[in-house]
């Protein structure tokens, strides 16, 4: 026991020492959530006595799992025979189904099927019912709705717009198919154990009885589905014991419910809430920063980091005219770290969002620095740009087969795979390129092979190139313009599940060629794709390379020097339709804590914006974060309301908000609760 205790901080004791009864650890950045759970699993099997088999520890990934399983058995005593169950909850759920997915009239020799798996049968079941929508957009909707316990017979009589009735259609199809051939996605993992635990009795109680003591690590991600199955899980002990940083909730647009650690109290009564205030990372200037940022938001449970390391440097800002400049500010600024010797593993550039990436894969080629781009592909490497760069070629060059062939249907003509195949033979056998054949047949010189419907699709098509390879060499400037107007091509991507981040990196290369259009008067569309080709053909460099990553991939991680860019409005945070500012902060909250002794904010006072160059105010975050005293900053206080948000209230349940006024600090909402109208403060609903 004194070699478990001896290792803690009270704080860290006072979670380990807690037997029954539910538990809320809440663990700031960088203070020991992972050796706490750990050690209290370990002092529940090697001090307490408790049969490993009685106990479950849930986590998200499966390398969590393993390094928690790791340090959990090297602090237990050698007489324990075996390891206790410290697994996802998607195997967890897997491990249950093979022993009773019986109980629901299926054969426990089901095959699981992966996303690619999936959206193969989603498309064929699509193709059959003549539906023309985007299969990566289905297949998440679905997630959802499986997520959510929306059986597909509830979507069809819920869905209202003509896209959702058809997802809901697909759906019915693609639920009966897999239940036909025994086949399991990665949601019914969770689903279906759900299923088989609500609807029998003595199993729950059986199950329950068995995982006396159930843990779960990174409680803040969990969703809907996750927290009722926890409901059930510890039904009949209620000893949970749950690991989570409210500050850190940042996956909402994935479907973690944040409500899951800021009710836990209200969920599970009696419930012991420990803090995880002293910090082992970061130095007390940079803390500093992320307590005064976050205590602008006002759903949170609230705590304070300390710095067990105690005072360092100042958090630096860094200010440049535009991105290219910031882009070699920063590079400039690592060469001197590395030159003093700092190892490129401890350097790293967070952004908020991908298309920031551009700038700084170009500055840092330039500037002759190994880079590593973690959680995403490089720019030029993205399907979106490799679309916009084949369009490019085809102008440049409609000779070019291989780039036609890749953009002949994006966006979506009704030209199908027999048809391209068709042409393409008839062109082989005319010995002509694809682009010359399509011209032969559109004035009638060479036999049509195609339908009437594509041929006009065709025409089309050439038209618009063409009329873009005149302005190509009469008005480059005015070109990207023309090219959007026409081609449509964010068309393809608005309806994905990740259409908005696309659309982002096609504004993004829009001004990249708009910009080089206006520093290079005598540029023509060979030179510029030229210089683009040398930019992708970069190696990908994975050892000893500084890091560029999302703040999304950068949660868990740390650095002893750290430059997080672009802090301006509609930047970091993000504004707009759907935009969560107080999840947005938490972002910043993360990024600031991923830093252990130096930390750089950068912002410029111009970039891309939509595709043209706009000037741009500073974050806010850095005059909530205490770093820069401008009174022309926004700083928002209370959480933002608007017409047509859901919120819900203690007492009335879930309304929307129908109007928002500012009264002194907060906000006077008048909210329907379901026919039922009320004017109440801000303060005494929560967002939804």
């Amino acid at each position: 026991m004194e070699t478990i205790l001896n290792a803690l901080n009270p704080a860290q004791c006072e979670a380990v020492e807690h037997i029954d009864g539910p538990m809320l650890i809440l663990a700031g950045a960088g203070s020991g959530k992972t050796k706490t759970l750990t050690s209290r699993l370990a002092y529940l099997v090697g001090v307490v006595g408790i049969d490993p088999a009685n106990t479950l520890t849930l986590t998200f990934t499966n390398k969590a799992a393993a390094e928690m399983r790791e340090r959990a058995i090297k602090l237990m005593p050698h007489h324990v025979s075996y390891p206790p169950l410290l697994c996802t909850f998607h195997k967890f759920g897997l491990l249950f189904l093979k022993f009773h997915i019986e109980k629901l009239g299926r054969s426990n020799g089901f095959v699981i099927i992966d996303s690619d798996d999936k959206k193969r049968l989603l498309r064929t079941i699509a193709k059959e019912k003549k539906v023309d929508l985007n299969i990566s957009f289905v297949a998440s909707e679905i997630s959802k709705y499986k997520n959510s316990l929306l059986s597909p017979e509830v979507v069809v009589k819920k869905a209202e717009l003509p896209d959702y009735k058809k997802v809901a259609s697909i759906y019915v199809d693609y639920q009966t198919n897999i239940e036909e051939n025994n086949l399991v996605d990665f949601d019914d993992l969770l689903v279906l154990t759900h299923q088989i635990l609500s609807q029998d009795e003595a199993l729950r109680r059986e199950t329950s009885k068995r995982y006396q003591y159930i843990m779960v690590d990174e409680y803040q991600d969990t969703n809907e589905l996750q927290f009722q199955l926890l409901q059930l899980l510890c039904s009949e002990h209620n000893n949970l014991c749950v690991v989570g940083d409210d500050d850190q909730s940042i996956y909402g647009w994935r479907g973690a419910n944040i409500r899951n650690i800021l009710e836990f109290s209200d969920n599970f009564e009696v419930c012991k809430t420990v803090k995880l205030e002293t910090n082992y990372r970061s130095t007390q200037p940079i803390l500093k920063a992320a307590n005064a940022l976050i205590e602008h938001n006002s759903t949170r449970l609230g705590k304070k980091l300390v710095s067990h390391k105690g005072t360092g440097e100042d958090v630096k800002l860094l200010h440049s005219l535009d991105e290219s400049m910031e882009a070699k500010n920063i590079a400039s600024k690592i060469q001197k770290l590395l030159d003093a010797g700092t190892n490129p593993d401890e350097i790293a550039v967070l952004y908020r969002i991908n298309a920031l990436s551009r700038s700084l894969e170009e500055g840092f080629t330039k500037s002759g620095l190994s880079f590593k781009l973690i959680g995403g592909m490089r720019f030029y490497e993205r399907a979106e740009i490799k679309d916009l760069i084949s369009y490019l070629r085809v102008i440049a060059n409609p000779y070019d087969d291989f780039s036609l062939i890749r953009i002949i249907n994006k966006p979506k003509r009704g030209i199908g795979k027999a048809s391209i195949e068709k042409l393409q033979k008839a062109a082989y056998d005319s010995q002509v390129s694809l682009y010359s054949y399509i011209e032969k047949m559109l004035t009638l010189e060479v036999e049509n092979v195609v339908s009437k419907k594509i041929t006009t699709a065709l025409e089309a098509l050439t038209q618009s190139i063409s009329l873009l390879q005149e302005t190509m060499q009469n008005d480059l400037g005015n070109f990207i313009t023309l090219f959007d107007e026409h081609i449509h091509i964010k068309d393809h991507y608005a309806g994905m599940a990740d259409g908005m981040e696309r659309i982002l990196n096609i504004d993004e290369f829009y001004g990249v060629f708009r910009d080089a259009a206006i520093k290079n008067p005598d540029l023509n569309l060979e030179t510029f794709l030229n210089d683009i080709s040398l930019q992708s053909d970069q190696d990908q460099i994975e050892e000893d390379a500084i890091t560029i990553m999302s703040i999304h991939a950068s949660k868990g991680l740390e650095f002893e020097h750290l430059f997080v860019i672009g802090l301006e409005e509609e930047f970091f945070p993000l504004l707009g339709e759907g935009c969560n500012m107080e999840e947005e902060r938490r972002l910043g909250y993360v990024a600031i804590t991923r830093a252990k002794s130096d930390l750089t904010l950068s912002y410029v006072d111009s970039r891309f914006y939509k595709g043209r160059r706009k000037m741009i105010d500073k974050s806010r975050f850095l005059g909530e974060s205490g770093l820069i005293s401008d009174t022309s900053l926004k700083i928002t206080k209370q959480a933002d309301f608007k017409k047509g948000d859901l919120v819900k209230h203690k007492i009335f349940g879930i309304g929307r908000v129908q109007a928002a006024n500012k009264s002194g600090k907060e906000y006077k909402l008048l909210i329907n609760f379901g026919g039922n109208k009320k004017e109440i403060l801000s303060s005494f609903v929560q967002s939804i």
